[in-house]
């Protein structure tokens, strides 16, 4: 079998599941739709099944594809990392795929566009923004940004750094509710509960009190919990950085500031053992420097 043909075919079927068409996988690889097609159907008449299910309007994975796919997708991934062996220390290169929960994902969206892109102009880019915890190796995730403590994994596991919670609500809420003037009184207000693994996240302060007060409102999205704190409908509990330019401009307020929340551990985690990825290590290091700065 001519092993180069076959490379480029593989390439081509990786790039259209990730890509999720050919016109697509034909722009990552600078070539056509076409030439995109005809490399998969080759792969397809060698092995006899059929990888794709096409249509006019869908393209989907066949579940012999998404097999294939699984065991092949990670071969690729080595073969891009062994190319940077011939790159300078400083310069990073490839595809990384990244997951992290949306507020400290939004925040940092601004420095990773406006300055680590460009300083690494053969770094391709996919960032999803979701607080859920994906499976990095099932679906295909090289990093994983965390906020709070990491379970026992056999992840690799790096702290980046411990940022700030605080309690909020807005000024229209503590002005028709009053402001809480201990952590008892906690108790009698409306709170907008943040969800982690479906359980509801307790207010724990560093002087070991902690309250599990009842929701008028639970979620699983920082946005969405941002957005009900300004609409009024109670106390929040969120990482400070997420609503500093909302307190700033007097959009929320501080609730019993005196009363120390502890500070949530933020990490990556990553399944490429002891030798990450060039890629991978420059871009752990521009978060760690980015969350420190915001700490």
């Amino acid at each position: 079998m001519d092993m180069l043909p076959h490379a480029t075919a593989l390439a081509a079927f990786a790039a259209t599941v990730e890509a999720g068409s050919f016109s697509a996988a034909g722009r990552i690889l600078g070539s056509t739709p076409s030439a995109v097609s005809k490399a998969i159907a080759r792969l397809e008449q060698r092995f006899g099944v059929r990888l794709f299910q096409r249509s006019t309007r869908v393209l989907s994975l066949t579940p012999e594809g998404a097999a294939y796919y699984e065991r092949v997708a990670p071969l690729l991934r080595a073969l891009d990392d062994a190319s940077e062996v011939m790159q300078p220390a400083t310069t990073a290169q490839g595809r990384l795929r990244i997951t992290a929960p949306g507020d400290l994902g939004r925040l940092l969206m601004t420095p990773i566009v406006n300055r680590f892109l460009p300083a690494h102009p053969a770094l391709k880019l996919e960032m999803s923004l979701a607080d859920r915890h994906v499976d990095l190796i099932r679906e295909g995730f090289d990093l994983a940004i965390r906020a709070g403590r990491v379970a026992d994994s056999e992840l690799n596991v790096r702290q980046l750094a411990q940022l700030p919670l605080t309690l909020v609500a807005s000024p229209a809420y503590l002005k028709r509710c009053g402001t809480p003037r201990s952590i008892d009184d906690l108790a009698g207000h409306a709170h907008v509960r943040y969800l982690l693994a479906g359980s509801p996240f307790p207010i724990t302060f560093v002087s070991g009190d902690v309250v599990r007060p009842e929701g008028v409102f639970d979620t699983d999205d920082g946005t969405a919990l941002r957005a009900a704190a300004l609409g009024g409908l109670g106390i929040i509990q969120i990482l400070r950085l997420a609503v500093a330019e909302d307190i700033a401009a007097g959009r929320l307020a501080e609730v019993l500031p005196e009363a120390q929340l502890p500070r949530v551990p933020v990490s990556v985690l990553h399944a490429f053992g002891r030798h990450a990825p060039m890629r991978a290590r420059l871009f752990i290091d521009f978060l760690a420097d980015q969350l420190q700065s915001l700490a």
